[in-house]
């Protein structure tokens, strides 16, 4: 059993019990940096991947890529999604507030939280002069969050990737709140780490043939406190509320070139859903299908995301 009886800080890479293959291996130890950053009151976490040394400082770089995770998530999720993209570009994944390493607020919205991704965009350099205009990728929640920004912003940005973020319509939408619930307050406190990582379960449910990445995934999903270890999550950022704000509004004003990536046996991604998220597009926006792939297709399918996120990327020139 390998239990070190402690948390793994942000870019450690802990020793697993499941098999790992090489590639997984070679992508989680790729060099990476943590970072901080205010946005506001909030301390913001992030991990950075420089590009590589041959395309840093060159003229019209390519742009950057920031990564968004989904709710209750981190940014260790791009750990192994990441390195496969910086070759001629850096990359970030960022902490939102209230989940991962950042800090927590009295109260959230995706307004705040634009905040933050323009804050880490900023001390990533990837507003920086003479370089291509930064992408935004964004899982699930990470993906609605991102919706906010790029529609506030849109003509900062070089494009858009939205991956497994369902937008409903209005009349779906008041069905699906009333059967979600608020996380339930963190209970008291695991007696050890390998108690508290070994709980761990992925929202929505679904299966998931890799159970290394679930490990790693969940290794890092735990912080200690007072009397034990808990999630890095706050409950009062996972509340229902946060699926209130008119995210078809913001992704109808998404001022840049946007894609859609989506699981075929998504739970949340039904043909219906994907169908009204195409009315709120424009009719060139890519929608790329992950066969085999889930709501969390960057767990279950990550080289295949991987190639669909290349895909776009090279199809839009960036």
């Amino acid at each position: 059993m390998n239990d070190e009886g402690f948390p793994p800080g942000p870019t450690a890479t802990p020793a697993l019990e499941a098999p790992v293959p090489e590639w997984f291996q070679a992508a989680v130890t790729t060099p990476v940096e943590s970072r901080r950053v205010r946005a506001g009151e909030c301390a913001v976490h992030y991990l950075y991947w420089p590009e590589t040394s041959a395309a840093r400082g060159a003229i019209n770089a390519a742009g950057g890529l920031l990564f968004l995770h989904g709710g209750g998530s981190h940014a260790n999720w791009w750990r192994f999604i990441a390195p496969f993209m910086t070759g001629g570009r850096p990359a970030a994944a960022m902490d939102l507030s209230g989940m991962g390493d950042s800090g927590h607020r009295s109260v959230y919205s995706a307004d705040l939280r634009a905040e933050e991704i323009q804050a880490v965009l900023d001390d990533a350099g990837f507003m920086t002069p003479g370089r291509a205009a930064p992408i935004l990728v964004g899982h699930s929640f990470g993906g609605l969050t991102a919706m906010r920004y790029a529609a506030l912003h849109g003509e900062r940005l070089g494009g858009f990737v939205i991956a497994e973020s369902p937008v409903r319509a209005p009349a779906a939408e008041r069905v699906h709140l009333a059967s979600r619930r608020d996380a339930r307050p963190l209970r008291r406190a695991y007696e050890s780490y390998g108690d508290a990582w070994r709980r761990f379960r992925l929202r929505p449910r679904q299966s998931c043939r890799n159970d290394y990445i679930v490990e790693f995934i969940a290794r890092h999903s735990v912080r200690r406190v007072e009397g034990g270890w808990t999630w890095k999550f706050d409950p009062v950022a996972l509340t229902r509320d946060r699926h209130r704000e008119p995210f078809r509004d913001y992704l109808r004003a998404v001022g840049c070139r946007t894609a859609f990536v989506y699981g075929e046996r998504s739970a949340l991604c039904t043909p219906e859903v994907l169908a009204y998220t195409r009315t709120l597009l424009p009719a060139e926006t890519p929608f790329v299908g992950i066969p085999e792939g889930q709501h969390h297709l960057i767990l279950d399918e990550p080289l295949a995301f991987v190639s669909a996120l290349r895909a776009v990327l090279a199809g839009w020139g960036a």
